[in-house]
């Protein structure tokens, strides 16, 4: 049977994926100061680059609304059942703009199939769980053990972050200028992860990014014993070299089944930052 899967600006894709599936995804919006942007659509990251470093700003985003999601639900064959794979629900109200634009096309025609599932988790964690789809669907699983399966997954997600810099936090209003400043001069880094609400929270303060990445490294293991038959996705902001080397580690100390590299899209490198970098991969 042939399901349609859909995502969102919060989703960082491997060409890996995007290669073999037709995956459509619905943008979010960047408001910058003078213009608005649809993320990754009209918004490449070298101009997303750029236009921060000239404006000192960073955008404000915005979901997209329940009528962006009914129009790109509506051009689906209603013979094709869809699963939506939403940006988590404690970071943006995407989701539940995707349940609504569900429910007004439902109204018109109550015979489809679209089932919207909360990721609780955002960019390489999303493309985790549309591997994990894409999975099912190739092993025949029906449309209803799929959507079971990927709810059950939701909750052995693991999305973990390393920060560089504590710059796009400060600009971002999300740590003021003072605690930055200290944490700059101390040479502080953050390492975050995905908590079970869907929400971001600090695991950890590290001095010096050497130690932070090798506290990046080892936590692996402590949400995963065994990983020969688990992916790993990695996405980086700005910073491939820097990526490549961290991911080099993680395959020496981790036997993952495979590993996927891909760079952040603007949404996502908004709140990271040059330089971060984030994993997902399913803990025990």
């Amino acid at each position: 049977m042939t399901i349609q899967l859909m995502t969102d600006g919060g989703a960082d894709i491997p060409k890996e994926l995007s290669g073999i599936i037709d995956i459509k995804t619905i943008p979010l919006y960047l408001n910058f100061r003078d213009q608005q942007y649809k993320s990754g659509v009209d918004l490449d990251l070298a101009t997303f680059y750029k236009k921060i470093e000239e404006t000192k700003e960073l955008p404000r985003s915005a979901a997209p609304s329940p009528n962006d999601f009914y129009v790109a639900y509506k051009q689906v064959d209603p013979s094709t059942p869809i699963i939506m794979l939403s940006l988590s629900g404690g970071l943006s109200s995407t989701y539940d703009n995707a349940v609504a634009g569900k429910k007004l096309l439902l109204e018109e025609e109550p015979n489809r199939k679209i089932e919207v599932i909360n990721t609780k988790t955002a960019s390489c964690g999303q493309a985790l769980m549309l591997f994990e789809a894409y999975q099912k669907i190739q092993e025949n699983f029906s449309f209803e053990e799929i959507v079971s399966h990927l709810n059950k997954m939701v909750k052995h997600t693991a999305t973990l972050f390393v920060l560089k810099t504590l710059e796009n936090l400060v600009l971002g209003g999300r740590l003021d200028k003072v605690k930055g400043t200290i944490a700059k001069t101390l040479n502080i880094k953050l390492l975050m992860k995905g908590s079970d609400e869907g929400t971001i929270e600090v695991s950890e303060k590290v001095r010096g990014d050497k130690k932070s990445i090798r506290r990046f490294v080892e936590q692996i293991g402590e949400y995963a014993k065994s990983v020969e038959d688990k992916i790993l996705v990695m996405t980086h902001c700005n910073a491939s070299e820097r990526a490549k080397a961290v991911l080099s580690e993680i395959k020496e100390k981790y036997t993952f089944k495979s590993t996927y590299l891909t760079e952040m899209g603007p949404l996502i490198s908004t709140y990271g930052g040059e330089g971060a970098l984030v994993i997902a991969f399913f803990k025990d």
